[in-house]
């Protein structure tokens, strides 16, 4: 499935066969194992690793687990948590929200975004105040389904995003509901809502 999303080559290690939302929940555990391979060329601390590259910016906190990798940018203000992969030249603006998601080559959030519980693919461009919700807090179950080829499946988790395919166009104020799969090249209008299970 991911591969209909994600093209090849990727910085993430991505194992055939396994589902986005799969991912995403491991996604600390990952990054954690991927930071003992990194060279020196990372300024490893506290388990954050930042590429010699990578520009931050002021006041930003990233909290472990993290990787920040080559030519990445992460604009003032801005809060990473709970395990986030920058690949190479992606770039955060100001006062966003990361947290348990991956960024591939590439890819830019503009600024004042939330992205939560998601994999973005690479070169995808997410305009100002867009927001990736990972959480259905007005059902009583909160479990996030899919919805693939009309059918509608369970993540079995309750917490889970979005998967943005390569060189999809968020526009500014939209808003994608947990369990959003976007195929590449998707463009998503400003201020629209996207809804792929209403139930």
């Amino acid at each position: 499935m991911m591969k209909e999303y994600i093209s090849q080559p990727t910085a993430f290690p991505f194992v055939d066969g396994e589902q986005p939302w799969e991912v995403v929940d491991k996604l600390c555990t990952t990054i954690t194992q991927l930071i003992g391979t990194l060279d020196d060329e990372f300024d490893i601390k506290d388990g954050v690793a930042i590429h010699k590259t990578a520009v931050i910016g002021h006041n930003v906190t990233i909290k472990a687990p993290a990787i920040i990798s080559a030519d990445c940018f992460v604009g003032s203000n801005s809060f990473l948590r709970n395990g986030v992969f920058l690949a190479p030249g992606a770039k955060v603006g100001i006062s966003c929200e990361v947290k348990t998601s991956a960024m591939l080559e590439g890819s830019a959030i503009a600024h004042f975004n939330f992205v939560g519980d998601s994999i973005i693919g690479h070169d995808v461009n997410v305009e100002a105040g867009a927001i990736l919700c990972n959480h259905y807090n007005e059902r009583e179950d909160d479990t996030v389904f899919v919805v693939i080829d009309d059918k509608r499946i369970c993540t079995g988790v309750h917490k889970f995003g979005s998967l943005v395919g390569d060189r999809c166009r968020i526009g500014a104020n939209s808003v994608l509901s947990p369990g959003t799969l976007l195929k590449p090249r998707t463009i998503v209008r400003r201020l629209e809502l996207v809804e792929q299970d209403p139930q």
